[in-house]
Formats: structure tokens, C-alpha cells, sequence
């Protein structure tokens, strides 16, 4: 059902009460909303957790071997969503010097 958009339904993950949501693909979209309202929830347990874990199951036994398992995200269902990558801010340790 790939029409051009990411479909999540029933996200229950951490803070997320069984939403759903439509996200263009091959757009720049952005996640916002206050502290604790779910968007890392959404965005990287849900979204990047089910398109890492199909990427991964499309590997060969050999490969996947090497690589770690993701969770199932609780989901309902996810269509149209693609292999994906994440890049995530990290706060280095910083020198007392």
C-alpha cells in the first residue's frame, strides 16, 4: 500500500498511545512536540527500530550473524517505510582540563 507516505498505525511504544500517522516519504519532516511527549518514541523506537529490523531480515543468515537484533516495535502495522539509517546527537565527555 506504498501511495508515498510512511503509515504507522496503533504506535504504542513508551509514551505513545496507539497513534497513527501518515509521513511523506521523500520529504524533510520533522517530529516536534513537548518533553515526554513521544517523539524519540516515534522516531527511533518505532519508525527506525522496524526499518532497521527489515533491513536486516533481507540479509543473508552469514550477515545477519554480525549484526545486532532490533526489538519488534509494538505497532499494529507499518507500511512503506524503507531501510533506514540513524544519526543520533551524543554528548562527548568532556576533558577537566
Amino acid at each position: 500500500m506504498d501511495n508515498g507516505f510512511i503509515h504507522i498505525k496503533g504506535a504504542r511504544t513508551n509514551n505513545l498511545k496507539n497513534v497513527d500517522v501518515l509521513i511523506p516519504r521523500n520529504k524533510f519532516v520533522v517530529i516536534t512536540g513537548l518533553s515526554g511527549s513521544g517523539k524519540s518514541s516515534l522516531a527511533f523506537d518505532t519508525l527506525y527500530a522496524e526499518g532497521q529490523r527489515r533491513y536486516v531480515e533481507s540479509l543473508s543468515a552469514y550477515a545477519r550473524q554480525f549484526l545486532g537484533r532490533m526489538q519488534k516495535p509494538e505497532v499494529d502495522f507499518i507500511d512503506g517505510i524503507p531501510p533506514a539509517i540513524a544519526i543520533q546527537q551524543k554528548t562527548l565527555a568532556k576533558n577537566p582540563r
